[in-house]
């Protein structure tokens, strides 16, 4: 329980902290959404490292909580040595992507971007590394968020599909980058070395010595 609890801590820790901003936010009636990114306005910079803690209302909440604790516990357990490092460059490209692409005159708010970037990351380490076991989690992302990929088109209102699709460059670029940034489980194994003749209880060459000598007798 300790072993989980350690590997888990850093998503459990987050989506307890958004939820705990989005209480305050719901009780105290203040409106936080002027903390998110707002495109190509140095004013909208900050948040660049705020908006991923603000959500719109409970579903957005709720929805972004259940695939970031999913995925987080996938990245943070199967992929200790890039995990943190990951995260935190998600974090930032995404939401500098936003403040450099994204739709003018609006916040950008809520985790959403995160998302797409780990479902990105995970999914295209499995393109990029291909071994079992990142190949097996790609397609488990693939079943539990092949839906996701309409969420990078435009066209929908009150969505940000910028910080989706910009989440998820981010994620395969990162994907790339750390692609031979393995953990200890997938170190190939080493080719087995031939064993010691002496092992054997006649040469391994023997037959093929006893066919060589019938044919040199037989050439005679």
């Amino acid at each position: 329980m300790d072993k989980i609890l350690r590997k888990l801590a850093f998503p459990i820790g987050f989506v307890i902290l958004i939820w705990v901003i989005h209480i305050v936010q719901f009780f105290s009636g203040i409106d936080l959404r002027t903390l998110g990114v707002f495109p190509k306005a140095i004013e909208g910079l900050p948040g660049i490292l705020t908006s991923p803690l603000i959500h719109g209302g409970w579903q957005h909440l709720f929805y972004n909580s259940i695939s970031f604790l999913i995925l987080g516990a996938i990245i943070f357990w199967f992929y200790q040595r890039i995990a943190l490092r990951s995260f935190l460059l998600i974090y930032i490209l995404s939401g500098l992507g936003v403040w450099i692409f994204g739709q003018s005159g609006t916040y950008h708010i809520g985790a959403s971007g995160l998302v797409y970037g780990m479902v990105s990351l995970v999914f295209w380490s499995g393109v990029f590394r291909r071994n079992i076991k990142s190949v097996v989690l790609a397609l488990i992302i693939l079943i539990l968020y092949a839906g996701y990929f309409g969420g990078i088109v435009p066209g929908k209102e009150g969505i940000s599909w910028e910080s989706h699709l910009l989440g998820a460059l981010a994620g395969i670029v990162l994907a790339w980058i750390y692609k031979n940034d393995i953990e200890e489980d997938e170190v190939p194994e080493p080719p087995l070395e031939d064993d010691e003749e002496k092992e054997y209880f006649l040469r391994r060459d023997a037959f093929d010595v006893t066919i060589a000598e019938r044919n040199r007798l037989s050439e005679q």
